[in-house]
């Protein structure tokens, strides 16, 4: 059996904390921001969490156990 890969697109957009949630980006931050609102932009900039429901993909995207 080969050794599991990690999902390079995943380990560049995700990071784990000390309680093994998961860290994410918001998106929409990148460009065309003119016709966004300032309140918008800068309610992007917090870093928020991986919702339950996604974890288990995340996770073996990140090739991490349960």
């Amino acid at each position: 059996m080969p050794k599991m890969k990690t999902h390079s697109g995943a380990k560049k957009r995700f990071t784990l904390t000390g309680t093994g949630k998961v860290k994410r980006k918001h998106a929409f931050k990148s460009h065309i921001l003119t016709k966004k609102s300032t309140k918008g932009k800068r309610a992007l900039t917090h870093v928020g969490l991986v919702d339950e429901t996604d974890l288990p993909r995340v996770k073996a995207m990140l090739t991490i156990g349960k």
